[in-house]
């Protein structure tokens, strides 16, 4: 496994991010404890995951998923560089009551004790805000981190799903407040979808952040998602399947299949090593259902792309361009 500093920080974390979304509503706790094993003694360092994983009625599972695997010893927790969210509502559905989401510092502070209950540890490494919370200010966020920083329940802070104007914001408050603010900024970003950047990533470069690109292939999509069709595989489905059904996106997959066949590549394996020649790019999250798709994701990070190869997808995917030429002169 390869490593690289979080940001500005003096954090180490592998260039694979394990992402667990899948524990528990896809994938049952004993697969994903083996999961989670696999990828530790791979070398993969950096386990991410958000308090309303599990989702609808089991918000909060698949905190307990890695909870108990830390719960099983053998420097499981001491070697895991883990992350974890708040802002969606933790509430039970029909449950209106207020201050069980978004930002506020009442908030903050539940949602933290919650997920250390659940994960089974006296501290989060890398506590991220899941969205931008527009009521309430950053003032009051930076002095709710800090109270939890003293406390020694969290280490850093994170961002995800922010623009780029408020990853600015949001570190400007905290160098006012003499605080060390945001180190990283999790967001989409993948072949298929670059609009990170045009101004996500720039600012979070400017500011020290790393960038932890979710969906890297963007759904399955990326995948190879057609040739699995044609041979009678699994089928596309959610936002891959809306996406090949616009015909421009279809034969522009396809371009992508094709290339990567003439090269003797895995499409899965190219979309995770192209992120990680992209500037900024700490490490994709991957979030495998099974032990094959960990194994594929952990081949990606030796993969080394020609530069006939990253010219041909930049071809086939080319970039939003600079800002704000792209959108000015």
């Amino acid at each position: 496994m390869k490593y690289t500093q979080l940001g500005r920080t003096g954090l180490k974390v592998s260039r694979l991010v394990l992402g667990t979304m899948n524990f528990g509503p896809q994938t049952d706790e004993p697969t994903s404890h083996s999961i989670l094993d696999t990828a530790l003694d791979a070398g993969l360092n950096f386990v991410d995951t958000a308090n309303v994983y599990g989702w609808g009625e089991n918000k909060g599972r698949t905190e307990e998923i890695i909870g108990t695997w830390f719960a099983q010893g053998g420097d499981r927790r001491e070697k895991t560089v883990l992350a974890t969210k708040v802002y969606a509502s933790m509430s039970r559905e029909g449950d209106t009551w207020p201050n069980y989401d978004r930002l506020s510092a009442l908030n903050i502070r539940r949602a933290v004790d919650a997920s250390l209950k659940r994960l089974q540890t006296d501290h989060i490494d890398v506590y991220q805000f899941h969205h931008v919370d527009r009521l309430t200010p950053f003032e009051e966020i930076w002095q709710a981190v800090e109270v939890l920083v003293q406390q020694g329940k969290i280490l850093y802070a994170g961002s995800s799903n922010f623009p780029g104007w408020k990853i600015a914001q949001a570190n400007e408050t905290a160098a006012r407040l003499g605080r060390l603010g945001l180190v990283s900024e999790q967001c989409l970003y993948n072949l298929a979808e670059r609009r990170a950047e045009m101004e996500v990533i720039p600012a979070a470069e400017a500011y020290g952040l790393g960038v932890i690109p979710w969906s890297p292939l963007h759904g399955g999509l990326l995948g190879g998602v057609i040739k699995k069709e044609v041979e009678g595989g699994r089928r596309a489905s959610g936002r891959s399947a809306e996406a090949l059904a616009n015909t421009a996106v279809r034969a522009q997959v396809q371009a992508y299949e094709d290339l990567l066949d003439k090269h003797g590549l895995e499409p899965g394996e190219v979309g995770l090593a192209w992120l990680l020649t992209r500037p900024g790019v700490t490490g994709p999250i991957v979030g495998p259902r099974t032990q094959e798709q960990l194994d594929s994701a952990l081949r990606a990070v030796e993969l080394e792309l020609s530069e006939e190869v990253l010219a041909g997808l930049e071809e086939i995917f080319p970039g939003p361009g600079a800002s704000p030429e792209a959108f000015a002169w």
